[in-house]
């Protein structure tokens, strides 16, 4: 052989080596650390689909909700993900900037029509789909059933009047301190909560014109609502530094007898390596309000999607499509329930965990919208800003909410 098949040869060989080492795709992906599906159940669910498919590999990584959207945004210019975990007000925003792919096409009519139709709203704008709906999720009502028990209540509230009537009960008999804890922390938290109430009594965010509107009817007297169980002693007043993770704790320990919290709380609330009230913990529908609602819900549902500047964005779909499948969403639906339809009449996911599924049957059909806006973000931090104001009391609820709805028509 001479010294020009010997060179030819090696470089063959090397290239074929070099192939070979760069055969297997690594995949980032980015979640969220806190409700919904547990960092267990994400690693758990990942590592079935390493196996399932040997070439790709994924590195996930959780960070906490108040993280995620800056770091998707900020990722644009390093080519950071593959796949990232968004909530349902992003996607205005993300279209307008072209940071998600277009799946549209990518998603078949059985597909569609097999998932609940409100678990779209998550990740569509404009008429297009920019991923798939992953967590279905809101704001539920919990109760310590021996507290209510102990103030002569059978049953938990079915109106906001109601709540706040039994927490009055239960603090008057001495039962526990402060009955009611919430996520009122000025953040995103506490928009969702106050979204719950306002949509329970009627409010909206906007009117038909798009200008804001919650500063009056149900907007306005949700605030006055918050602000009237801190005045009378209702309301843990620790609650205004709170996110959900600070209730789930309050609340497992024993320390309220309500809380409003995501359906992740159910199972782990209930879960005696983690609770100190397991066994106790009823859930229901947030309650609604006399001649305008039967139940209160925000959405605060979330999508999985593909980044426009994913270099792997065929195997980042393979990914979203397993973690989205009905038969992973059935096995990890302790914490998160599924976004089809058909797994409401799935034993498996149904069994111990029934009030839950059946909370959530009534909540996840009428779950309010935040403000559909590229300028989301903006908005909801003059909106929070005002919410804590009100109540840490500087400003009077009426007030706040005025000069709030002012600061984002200027915005529009």
């Amino acid at each position: 052989m001479n010294i020009k098949n010997i060179m030819t040869g090696a470089a063959i060989g090397v290239l074929a080596a070099s192939g070979a080492a760069h055969a297997d795709v690594t995949l980032n992906a980015l979640f969220m650390a806190q409700a919904a599906y547990s960092e267990d159940d994400i690693r758990n669910m990942t590592a079935e689909f390493e196996a399932a498919n040997p070439g790709i590999k994924v590195n996930a990584e959780l960070v906490p909700y108040e993280a995620l959207h800056d770091k998707i945004v900020l990722s644009q210019s390093a080519n950071g993900y593959d796949v990232v975990l968004y909530d349902v007000i992003w996607p205005a925003e993300f279209a307008q900037y072209q940071l998600l792919e277009d799946v549209t096409s990518r998603i078949d009519d059985k597909t569609r029509s097999g998932i609940l139709d409100g678990a779209w709203t998550t990740v569509e704008y404009d008429g297009a789909l920019y991923g798939m709906p992953w967590i279905a999720d809101t704001k539920f009502l919990f109760y310590n059933k021996d507290m209510l028990k102990a103030a002569g209540f059978d049953n938990p509230p079915a109106t906001w009047e109601e709540l706040r009537a039994q927490a009055a009960a239960i603090k008057e008999k001495g039962i526990v301190d402060y009955p009611l804890v919430w996520s009122w922390s000025q953040s995103e938290a506490a928009i969702c909560d106050y979204t719950t109430i306002l949509s329970g009594m009627g409010g909206e965010f906007l009117d038909a014109d798009g200008k804001p509107a919650f500063n009056t009817g149900g907007g306005l007297k949700a605030l006055e609502y918050m602000v009237g169980t801190l005045d009378d002693g209702l309301t843990n007043p620790n609650s205004r530094e709170y996110l959900e993770e600070d209730v789930r704790r309050v609340f497992s320990s024993g320390q309220a007898a309500f809380a409003l919290n995501w359906g992740y709380m159910y199972n782990l609330a209930n879960d005696p390596a983690e609770s100190q009230v397991a066994g106790k913990v009823g859930i229901a529908p947030a309650p609604g309000t006399d001649g305008v609602s039967k139940a209160s819900a925000v959405n605060g549902s979330m999508g999985l999607g593909i980044p426009t500047k994913s270099g792997h964005k065929e195997e980042a779909w393979k990914y979203i499509q397993f973690l989205t499948s009905q038969n992973v969403q059935d096995k990890f639906a302790k914490l998160s329930l599924p976004v089809w339809e058909a797994s409401y009449s799935n034993p498996d996911v149904i069994k111990g965990q029934e009030p839950f599924v059946e909370a959530a049957k009534t909540s996840l059909a009428v779950m309010a919208p935040r403000p559909t806006m590229a300028s989301y973000q903006e908005a909801s931090s003059v909106l929070q800003e005002a919410l804590q104001n009100a109540m840490l009391g500087s400003v009077k609820p009426a007030d706040a909410l005025n000069d709030a709805a002012e600061t984002i028509s200027d915005m529009q």
